[in-house]
């Protein structure tokens, strides 16, 4: 393998060196395009007192709900609380600490974090008590607060092809966190159905350049639909 293949072999290999106690930033919207080896993974090694930032924390049972099981998150920095009834319970009896950030703030936490830029100004939450304890400050007549970007340990991403160079494309509305999340991530995975070579992807269809991405692995999905809705 040269230097730039950035494929692993397994997922022990892909989620080495994470630690109690760390940061990590993972992509998916609901159960869409969730990185959900990745996460079966980090339950599997037992890793505890992680702070999670995601846009929800899966359902029970399934994708980041999984690791609530076992208490394995400390933090939970979301959106939402979603469809899970676990998140839900442990939040009200005050088991699990949970910032809730309003979604496009927490998309620009990440994106900042990724661009090297340490906080941002933004109306949203203003006059609300997300915005307690923080700077405000006035633009052309506006109210703003201050954000700060948010950096992870870790960033686990799910992608639908990716070559050995780490180059990722994301399938339709997959897309969603992954993105963001890969770029913010001290160490980036990337779990995705297909690997090809180098030429194969169309340079003006990736979605994550390699350069934000350190480890690559191929793995089989099982896409779960969290809520169906059918005709009687």
């Amino acid at each position: 393998m040269s230097g730039f293949d950035k494929r692993v072999n397994s997922y022990e290999e892909a989620m080495a060196g994470l630690e109690d106690g760390m940061t990590v930033l993972a992509g998916g919207f609901g159960l869409c395009g969730i990185p959900e080896n990745l996460i079966a993974e980090i339950k599997r090694k037992g890793t505890r007192d992680l702070t999670v930032v995601s846009n929800n924390c899966g359902v029970d049972g399934f994708g980041l709900g999984v690791l609530l099981e076992d208490r394995q998150i400390r933090k939970m920095i979301a959106s939402y609380v979603g469809e899970n009834a676990l998140f839900e319970r442990q939040l009200l009896d005050g088991e699990l600490e949970v910032e809730l950030t309003p979604q496009g703030t927490l998309a620009e936490k990440m994106r900042a974090g990724g661009a090297g830029i340490p906080a941002f100004y933004t109306a949203t939450g203003f006059g609300t008590p997300v915005a307690e304890g923080k700077e405000a400050r006035q633009f052309d007549g506006r109210d703003y607060i201050l954000e700060h970007s948010i950096i992870g340990d870790f960033a686990i991403v799910k992608g639908w092809k990716a070559d050995r160079y780490g180059n990722v494309v994301y399938r339709h509305t997959a897309q969603n966190f992954n993105p963001l999340a890969a770029m913010a991530g001290k160490i980036t995975v990337v779990e995705v159905e297909e690997i090809v070579e180098p030429g194969e992807l169309d340079p003006a269809h990736i979605h994550t350049p390699g350069i934000y991405v350190d480890r690559i692995i191929k793995g089989t999905f099982e896409k779960r639909i969290e809520k169906r809705t059918l005709r009687e």
